[in-house]
């Protein structure tokens, strides 16, 4: 292959790249309305901004108009405790979300399950939970998680109705 048939293949790979950038572009005049006034201090930087943080910042925008007044207090009160963490917490919950993202389907939806299972419990028993997992050795922790990846959502739930009905109740003790 000769140099002039090299440049040739290396420039048409640089068109198409750029189209294919350019593709992904969100252009400023494609937002709604109502995207352009959540991000109205994005507008004089937004055609120099990378792409996929335009991509980023459309879509919270988009999802931001479709909240109610009070789901948009919510946000801003957890955006304004996220940024009161330190540098190296937030780095650590982005790999975690990373990780999590990069999960099969299936496992994810277990993890939801357990997390909404685990809200649903009063602040005490969520404490007792913590202690008990801090008290395990991290064989027995390994030993737990390998269990309940290998159960049903029906064996899951068999377990934590159990593990209820089992737990003696603090007005039910006798001193």
């Amino acid at each position: 292959m000769n140099a002039r048939n090299l440049i040739a293949i290396v420039a048409a790979l640089l068109v198409s790249l750029a189209a294919i950038a350019d593709e992904q572009h969100v252009a400023w005049s494609s937002l709604s309305a109502e995207q352009q006034q959540v991000l109205e201090r994005f507008a004089d930087s937004w055609d120099s901004m990378p792409v996929d943080r335009q991509q980023r910042l459309s879509l919270g925008a988009e999802r931001w108009s479709g909240m109610t007044p009070g789901q948009r207090d919510q946000a801003q009160m957890r955006f304004a405790r996220w940024r009161e963490l330190p540098d190296d917490r937030r780095r650590h919950i982005r790999d975690r979300w990373e990780d999590f993202r990069d999960l099969p389907p299936d496992e994810r939806r277990r993890i939801r399950e357990n997390f909404k299972h685990y809200r649903g419990l009063t602040p005490d028993q969520q404490q007792q939970l913590r202690d008990r997992y801090h008290d395990m050795t991290p064989e027995q922790r390994q030993r737990m998680r390998d269990r309940a990846r290998q159960m049903t959502p029906e064996q899951r739930q068999h377990m934590r109705d159990r593990m209820h009905r089992d737990r003696p109740r603090t007005n039910d003790r006798r001193d």
